[in-house]
């Protein structure tokens, strides 16, 4: 089985979690880069709460910038953060542009008090020919701090591993 940690990460902290969970999976690690960067200054997080409000109920699809090739993976873990209680309009993007029939997805996000806000169902009905695995939400502040027995425990969890 081949693993690929896909993630999008705006402040690093969805990024942290992505990392972790491809050192203890072996997995290939692969970030979901926009074409128009967003600003990552938390000091500007008004500014961008604005923006990905505008993206979600205007339903944008931000462009991707890397091509992302899922043909040789069996198992896709996919992680983004937590905007207006669901995924950042990317990821629509990214479930618009690939085909995920016949693959393991297994989400996971950072939210700040969220959990998954609905997201992890939003995935099984966008992609109803692959299998979607019991997903990990994590806290930013549980995210940010260090999240290596979180992810150990639910990688057992949900039968994964190197």
């Amino acid at each position: 089985m081949k693993n690929l940690v896909l993630y999008f990460s705006v402040y690093e902290t969805t990024k942290a979690v992505a990392t972790e969970i491809a050192k203890q999976t072996g997995a290939d690690l692969v970030e979901i880069e926009p074409v128009k960067p967003y600003d990552g200054d938390r000091s500007h997080y008004n500014a961008l709460a604005r923006y990905a409000k505008k993206e979600h109920d205007e339903d944008m699809r931000p462009a991707i910038k890397n091509k992302i090739d899922i043909s040789g993976y069996d198992n896709i873990f996919i992680g983004y953060p937590m905007w207006w209680y669901t995924f950042p309009m990317i990821i629509y993007t990214l479930f618009d542009a690939l085909d995920f029939s016949g693959k393991t997805i297994i989400p996971f996000n950072t939210h700040m008090g969220s959990s998954d806000g609905g997201t992890y169902r939003t995935i099984a009905e966008l992609e109803p020919n692959a299998t979607i695995l019991k997903g990990l939400p994590i806290e930013m502040s549980d995210a940010e701090r260090g999240c290596a027995d979180k992810v150990k425990k639910w990688l057992k969890i949900i039968n994964i591993n190197k």
